[in-house]
């Protein structure tokens, strides 16, 4: 999972030279980095770019119509420039700007037609100031979260305390009653996290030993609790209990994860998929179970005597450590894709961390203006928003390490995002070609390409995770279409899949209201890659080198599947094919 150059525009100290392509590419990308700079500062910063380091979400006046008119006017121009470019790169580059601004108009039309309105500010301001004050950046950038800091408590000259703000923003919407209102978990888990994210805000100061923050920070603290005071009042009435939106909303928020099947494909698909990976997981599992003279063969069974065999809190770094020094000697032994030679960064989550993602993931490098900051592996410890004090015991076992490992760190995101610093890549692909599918279709294609010598115990459970995300492409949808509720695919999670009911609570709240649709993105762009990998080895026939192919893939950033179909038919078969016939 992924929590979200310039590197060569912005900063002379990047990690390699840019190819002549990037620098025409990034100057057609600088002007829309500006347009969602302007109201998104705090995503810009967590992507490295430092120009929106003391800026703050807008929350001004008429911010729809101002942003809706500022992305209409930018891909007017993209598709101008778009007719007159002839370098194919650059061209591939610009049909991923303009692809993102249609996304963009579309998302912003149909949420301002049907959706009601609602900001956590404490979830907002801790993202805007983690950006800042994390460990990776210099002395001098972390610094700036104070002037961020006074900002959002609108204790500077000319700045209204953001809580005030998008309060007013909701009132002007709340007064629209044919506006459908936040799904009520969703509201309510952000009421009951906030404190945890205050706490994570004053940790963040503290660890960065940034001084002057406390008086800025304590009246930030008290507008977070009256606009949580006015959310219990004004929006929670208002707030739906059934999961359901309209479709167009769903199938939007599909299309901007990069899925562009319909709900009902993806079902029926991933459906298949299910059935067929289950029967795998049960040929694993009669294995396991003979060998270790078992009283069950059932995979079910099988799973629950693995995850016995925890790891204790403190020696948990560690072990995924050394699992990590397993998977690169398998890596080098089989020729599977090169690796650097520095070590991968890999660290337990803080309580805030693990609030708004409980479950591990890669916390990316900044890909704008870097200069030798990497990626991090991180895993929480357990989902402070379970609805039980069950432990979670999903990732804690030495089985698991095998396929979450080769998912988060090598081959999987860490590597995939080094790859894109140390090579220098363009903006557009680092940022505005970023998404679910193509980025975590790679991370599971990561585990299936280290699953073969994997110990059979490991086997198993990388193939429970690789069944979670057929589930996950089922129910995701079938949540959405209201076919199903979030407690039923709950249950079926813990069933099925053999998830821990904390860990499943954090799934469905994922499929219902923290990222709709993004779930299904897993399954999507694993299919995409594993049938491009099938073109490319019919094309190449016994001449088909898989490190090649998974160093060309690497190389290319992060390309939407049709982009990263026509790269390897148009550039990596026919170089692979001019290499042969040399020889």
């Amino acid at each position: 999972m992924i929590r979200l150059g310039l590197a060569l525009l912005f900063a002379s100290g990047a990690v390699c030279a840019a190819p002549a392509w990037v620098a025409r590419s990034d100057a057609y990308t600088r002007p829309v980095l500006q347009d969602t700079g302007k109201y998104q500062p705090e995503e810009s910063t967590e992507l490295g770019d430092e120009s929106f380091d003391t800026q703050v979400a807008d929350f001004k006046p008429h911010v729809y119509e101002r942003a809706l008119a500022d992305t209409e006017k930018r891909l007017a121009d993209l598709r101008r420039e778009r007719a007159q470019e002839k370098d194919v790169k650059v061209r591939q580059d610009l049909d991923i700007l303009i692809d993102s601004r249609e996304k963009a108009i579309a998302t912003m039309k149909l949420e301002h037609r049907y959706l009601l309105d609602y900001t956590n500010v404490g979830e907002l301001v801790y993202g805007g100031l983690r950006a800042l004050l994390d460990p990776r950046n210099k002395p001098a950038r972390q610094k700036l979260a104070l002037v961020r800091l006074k900002r959002y408590a609108g204790r500077e000259a000319g700045y209204t305390p953001i809580a005030t703000l998008v309060r007013a923003r909701g009132e002007e919407r709340l007064a629209d009653k044919s506006l459908i209102g936040p799904y009520v978990r969703e509201v309510e888990e952000g009421l009951n996290n906030n404190a945890t994210y205050m706490n994570g805000i004053a940790d963040l100061f503290k660890k960065a030993h940034v001084t002057g923050w406390e008086s800025d920070f304590a009246a930030l603290k008290a507008q977070v609790k009256d606009y949580d005071d006015w959310v219990r009042t004004r929006i929670l009435p208002r707030t739906r209990k059934e999961v359901r939106l309209p479709e167009a909303i769903y199938v939007n928020r599909l299309a901007n994860v990069g899925v562009d099947i319909a709900p009902e494909q993806m079902i029926e698909r991933a459906g298949f998929d299910f059935q067929e990976v289950r029967d795998e997981m049960q040929v694993v599992a009669n294995t396991i179970a003979a060998r270790n003279h078992l009283p069950s063969s059932d995979y079910h069974d099988v799973i629950r005597e693995l995850k016995k065999t925890s790891i204790a809190p403190d020696q948990l770094l560690p072990y995924y450590r050394e699992r990590l020094k397993d998977i690169e000697g398998i890596i080098r032994a089989h020729d599977l894709v090169t690796l650097p030679a520095r070590e991968a960064n890999i660290r337990t989550a803080t309580p805030a961390e693990s609030a708004q993602t409980p479950a591990p993931f890669m916390n990316p490098p900044r890909l704008i203006g870097n200069t030798g900051e990497y990626g991090e592996f991180v895993i929480p410890l357990g989902n402070p928003n379970a609805k039980s004090k069950e432990k979670m015991n999903d990732f804690d076992f030495a089985a698991a390490s095998w396929g979450v490992t080769a998912h988060e760190a090598r081959p999987g995101h860490e590597l995939q995002f080094a790859s894109m610093v140390e090579q220098g890549m363009s903006v557009a692909r680092a940022r505005f070609a970023f998404n679910s599918t193509n980025v975590e279709g790679w991370g599971l294609y990561s585990e299936a390409t280290i699953l073969p010598y994997m110990p059979p115990e490991g086997q198993l459970v990388a193939l429970q995770l690789r069944l979670l995300r057929m589930a996950r492409a089922m129910l995701d949808p079938l949540i959405n279409l209201g076919r199903m509720t979030p407690e039923q695919g709950k249950q079926f999670l813990m069933k099925e899949v053999m998830l821990s009911e904390p860990f499943a609570q954090s799934e469905v709240d994922r499929y219902s209201y923290r990222m709709p649709g993004q779930a299904t993105a897993y399954y999507y762009g694993y299919v995409k890659l594993r049938a491009l990998k099938t073109l490319a080895e019919i094309a190449l026939g016994d001449r088909f080198n898989l490190k090649a192919f998974n160093d060309f893939i690497i190389a290319q950033g992060i390309l939407p599947p049709a982009l990263m179909k026509q790269a390897v038919l148009e550039e990596f078969i026919p170089a692979q094919q001019g290499k042969i016939a040399a020889k």
